[in-house]
């Protein structure tokens, strides 16, 4: 099980916390590299203890489809199985009804997938998710929710999130029963409406889990809409329990939500945009291909102190990218992990100075000039 405890702050605006495992303490607010496979692509876990991460995020429908949640369990639980001794979240696999729409029919028993890789047909109950993130050794569950892709239809947005809620109940039971050392996070759903949010709020709370999700965000809708809808929800959620952005986001996104109240957040945009060339740095988002940087002898982030900074310039970067060499992807992983992270300690410390506010807008203002001339960010 899991504890929090706020070390400053409150229920509602910027606030600092530690979350206490059973593999360690989480510094708050926090940021997640996600390790869908059992593995952050491109960083080995030296490199991610490191770049200085506390805690990481593992996926149960992929480490379902391979290599078998049986064989992470015979072989030590994903910690033993990755060489990864610090804290691991879990995900229970509900995001894939929205990203495998073709491949999902939902039931009220749970879901039913296609797998992506070869068809094979997999179901997932709320209960199974529970058991199987036992059997991973998450020290961190979600249970099994439904998330719907924005915009939709007021009644199918009802729908999902009552089931959501029913899925939750059981999900707790089964912790309960069959996996009482395993912490539990509720998720909230609601879509773009603040009134369901609110329901799914209370609801979910009175259930009682060990943290709690905003989920169904970033999932179709326009950036104010998430932002409207984060900071609505947030301050529903309680506040002696750590608040858990699920999938969220850029870190202009990170930044207003930490504002919101919000604790914990993961996202493969530092790991996938790296893989596509992508940096970012505090003058914003980097595309390292542009002939700009053909003989830029600066390192990528001038005021960054991760290895790929102190010992590569830009040209050497880009070089290798466009070679397509395995190394760009992995030194420009390298930097862009670092950065999320110290971003988020960089905030930790401005909120427990009490100038948050000044250090966002300083930060944000900062990036939206843009690294090189104004170029945006892929979306996740």
């Amino acid at each position: 099980m899991i504890s929090f405890k706020l070390t400053s702050g409150g229920s509602n605006g910027p606030r600092t916390g530690v979350i206490t495992t059973p593999h360690g303490d989480v510094e708050t607010p926090c940021f997640m590299p996600v390790g869908s496979a059992a593995t952050v692509k491109a960083m080995a876990p030296w490199d991610l203890e490191e770049a200085g991460a506390e805690i990481i995020l593992g996926n149960t429908y992929h480490l379902l489809l391979r290599p078998g949640v049986d064989v992470v369990k015979k072989l030590g639980g994903l910690h033993s199985f990755m060489g990864w001794k610090r804290p691991i979240l879990t995900d229970s696999g509900g995001y894939q009804i929205v990203s495998l729409t073709e491949r999902v029919k939902i039931t009220e028993e749970g879901v039913e997938f296609r797998s992506h890789l070869d068809g094979t047909p997999i179901s997932l109950t709320p209960e199974d998710a529970v058991r199987s993130q036992r059997d991973l050794g998450s020290d961190i569950a979600m249970v099994l929710d439904e998330p719907v892709r924005l915009p939709a239809d007021g009644k199918k947005v009802r729908e999902a999130m009552e089931r959501t809620i029913r899925w939750a109940g059981r999900s707790r039971d089964a912790r309960d029963r069959e996996a009482p050392r395993t912490a539990l996070f509720g998720i909230m759903q609601g879509g773009a409406d603040r009134g369901l949010r609110a329901e799914s709020a209370e609801r979910t709370a009175a259930i009682g889990f060990d943290g709690y999700a905003i989920g169904g965000l970033s999932v179709g809708e326009g950036a104010e809409e998430l932002h409207n809808t984060a900071a609505f929800a947030a301050p529903l959620l309680p506040s002696d329990r750590p608040r858990y952005l699920m999938g969220v986001g850029t870190p202009s996104d990170i930044l207003r939500a930490i504002g919101y109240g919000v604790d914990m957040f993961d996202c493969v945009l530092p790991t996938r945009n790296a893989r596509n060339g992508w940096l970012y740095t505090r003058r914003g988002p980097m595309r390292i291909k542009h002939a700009i940087y053909r003989d830029d002898p600066r390192p990528p982030d001038e005021a960054c102190k991760c290895r790929t900074c102190s010992l590569f310039s830009r040209a050497y970067i880009r070089h290798l990218y466009l070679a397509g060499e395995m190394l760009a992807g992995m030194l420009i992983t390298r930097h862009n992990i670092y950065f999320y992270i110290g971003m988020v300690r960089q905030a930790c410390a401005a909120i427990r100075e009490n100038r948050y506010n000044e250090f966002a807008k300083a930060l944000l203002d900062s990036m939206n000039e843009g690294a090189d001339g104004g170029a945006g960010e892929e979306s996740q």
